[in-house]
């Protein structure tokens, strides 16, 4: 299989493609893949040094809104794994332009590119801040899009693209909506690599009012596991929540962050929310569909995750360590 992986120098693109070139994933062992990538502030090719040297990896640095670059790359490939997306709730609100270009547009020309070939699956890969904010219980698949900034607007706005291609046309997409994300090389503007370097450093950490709002956090391989698993056995013109199963406050995930650094309280900065109390309360997803449909099960316990994470900044400095000047606080 030759699979075109969209955003594949970022967080979660990255590890996507050095799974599926060590054959982690049933049915996608041998695959060839592709990286487009336009290497903005989050693409980064140190992601992807590992499997540079690859016979099935190549590298193709462009833009997924150039409409002539994405029919031929699209046009080679037998599969479409879409993650290339502006993802900052922050910087969207500073200025939603590129969230719209990117995240709208660039899925539309991908889509259009891809209904002049035979793909067998197009994996568009989104979020649940679709959803909005939800104060108890958990969303499925078939919940009202209700976005509250910018960037879940354009993500839900590309879901709907997504959704009318399959339906119109017969793309064979898939749509996954993912939980918040946590591993090694995520971009230190993210709340964990943020907080985990800045404490590292004696840097205080900013914590958004009583630290109340909740997230449920998965880790970056049971999210590329559960994207494996659609883009193997999913069914086209369907939804599929992926979700980690472990929700926290900001609060209890600052208190976590705080004794695996060895720090104390003293090293929390509380300070208004910039959205005067306005960012989602609370994201939950259900995850019994693709748990019942492909037999998806998250596998990384959050403890253990979260102290590898841990390690793994405290042991690349040097990757990280150059990008914090270009971090933003996260939402």
């Amino acid at each position: 299989m030759r699979i075109l992986v969209t955003g594949g120098a970022g967080f979660i693109g990255s590890a996507f493609t050095r799974n599926v070139l060590a054959d982690a994933y049933p049915g996608l062992e041998g695959a060839q893949v592709t990286v487009l990538d336009k290497l903005t502030y989050a693409g980064n090719l140190a992601n992807l040094a590992s499997v540079e040297d690859s016979d099935r990896y190549s590298f193709v640095h462009g833009d997924i809104c150039d409409a002539e670059l994405a029919t031929k790359l699209v046009g080679e490939a037998d599969a479409v794994v879409h993650f290339a997306a502006e993802s900052h709730v922050d910087r969207s609100i500073l200025g939603g332009a590129d969230f719209v270009l990117t995240n709208v547009l660039g899925t539309q020309t991908l889509l259009q590119a891809a209904l002049a070939t035979e793909l067998t699956k197009f994996v568009h890969v989104s979020t649940d801040e679709v959803y909005g904010s939800i104060d108890e219980g958990s969303w499925d698949e078939n919940w009202p899009l209700q976005p509250n900034s910018p960037y879940s607007a354009s993500k839900a706005s590309s879901d709907l693209i997504a959704r009318a291609y399959a339906k119109t046309h017969g793309v064979p997409v898939a749509i996954t909506r993912c939980s918040n994300n946590y591993g090694p090389y995520q971009f230190p503007e993210k709340v964990i690599p943020l907080f985990v370097t800045n404490l590292m450093d004696g840097q205080r950490v900013p914590l958004y009012g009583a630290g109340a709002n909740v997230r449920d956090w998965l880790h970056v391989d049971d999210h590329c596991r559960g994207i494996a698993l659609v883009l193997a056995k999913g069914r086209a013109g369907e939804v599929y929540n992926i979700g980690g199963g472990t929700e926290l406050t900001n609060a209890e995930l600052t208190f976590r962050l705080i004794e695996a650094t060895g720090r104390d309280e003293s090293f929390i900065e509380r300070i208004e929310d910039p959205r005067g109390g306005g960012h989602d309360k609370r994201y939950s997803v259900d995850i019994t569909k693709i748990h019942t449909e492909l037999g998806y099960t998250p596998q990384v316990p959050f403890e253990q995750g979260l102290a590898d994470t841990v390690r793994w900044y405290r042991d690349n400095r040097d990757w990280w360590e150059p990008l914090k000047g270009r971090a933003a606080i996260d939402r």
